[in-house]
């Protein structure tokens, strides 16, 4: 009986093992550094609902705005690295910490706290006005710039944030004086905009699609190497004589020390949720074309993109 106990506990003990290693067994969360309405939440949101489809558990958005990004930023990399707390960051992710050396501080996090799961969407900025203001090209918004030296506003996610820093390097390249406007995502920026609180911002093609259709907004330039897709008549920096490009990625992290066993998981559910039908329906009503790399490939263009970043914030120097 004793032998027979003893069998029948390791049997229990063994199945309590494969529950344990099941993964997903629960519901996960993503957090989204922003508040609503930005690229990071706008790519988000279809993301978790394709994930849901083929990991069969809830995926949650949770948004933690603050600091261009930091605060969610910060959530994820200290999360536990179990694979249940995902993160949709934007190329901002690795402005951060640079800007965090410049200034002495002690940084919220470092990217090596973060693993790449995949790379999904990578757009180039793009200059958008309130219709108010008297300007078609970029050739007026530099003409009145000059005219207006530090009149002339723009609102951001943040300081150093994916909206803050392709500004900087149009007004450095062009040698300008706008007055900066900072708040907690892209998504605030955007209604600052909306509003006539400034006159201008960077804006991601998906996140000012609807605005831009309805009339609420008017395009200027493209900070891309070459036009976008779904904004062909928008001309780039380099046609307009200034070598400046920008591009906001969103990819999927999380905390690093996260199991390769899970990791493999979630690389494998992103690999089929980007072609789920309903996932390419949602990204195209937004303007976003997919730009899909798996882990590999998204850690080397991470890689690159930081380390330009990194080049960019030297440039730009201290701002507050």
């Amino acid at each position: 009986m004793k032998r027979i106990a003893l069998a029948v506990i390791g049997a229990l003990a063994a199945l309590g093992v494969q529950a344990q290693d099941a993964f997903p067994s629960r519901a996960l969360s993503m957090i989204v550094p922003f508040p609503p309405g930005g690229v990071a939440d706008t790519t988000g949101r279809p993301t978790a609902a394709a994930l849901e489809k083929i990991l069969k558990q809830p995926v949650t958005i949770v948004n933690r705005p603050g600091a261009g990004g930091a605060v969610g930023n910060a959530a994820a990399a200290n999360a536990k690295p179990d694979g249940y707390t995902m993160l949709m960051a934007l190329s901002s992710i690795s402005v951060i910490p640079e800007a965090d050396k410049l200034f002495n501080r002690k940084p919220a996090y470092t990217l090596d706290q973060l693993d790449p799961i995949a790379l999904i969407s990578a757009d180039p900025m793009i200059l958008v006005v309130h219709p108010s203001l008297p300007v078609k090209t970029v050739k007026e918004v530099i003409a009145l710039a000059r005219k207006q030296p530090g009149e002339l506003s723009f609102s951001s996610s943040g300081v150093y944030g994916a909206l803050h820093m392709p500004m900087e390097m149009f007004m450095h390249a062009a040698k300008l004086q706008m007055r900066h406007v900072p708040t907690t995502g892209g998504g605030p920026a955007l209604t600052q905009l909306l509003g006539g609180h400034v006159t201008l911002t960077a804006g991601g093609p998906a996140a000012i699609s609807g605005h831009v259709k309805a009339g609420k907004l008017r395009t200027i330039v493209s900070w891309g190497a070459e036009r976008h897709p779904n904004y062909p008549a928008v001309p780039t920096f380099k046609e307009s004589g200034y070598d400046i490009t920008y591009y906001i990625w969103a990819g999927l992290f999380v905390p690093h020390s996260t199991p390769a066993a899970v990791t493999k998981v979630l690389r494998d559910a992103v690999r089929k949720g980007v072609d789920d039908a309903d996932f390419k329906s949602q990204m195209a009503k937004l303007n976003s074309p997919i730009q899909y790399l798996d882990a590999p490939e998204f850690a080397k263009y991470w890689d690159a993109d930081a380390r330009r970043l990194a080049a960019v914030v030297q440039v730009v120097g201290k701002v507050k």
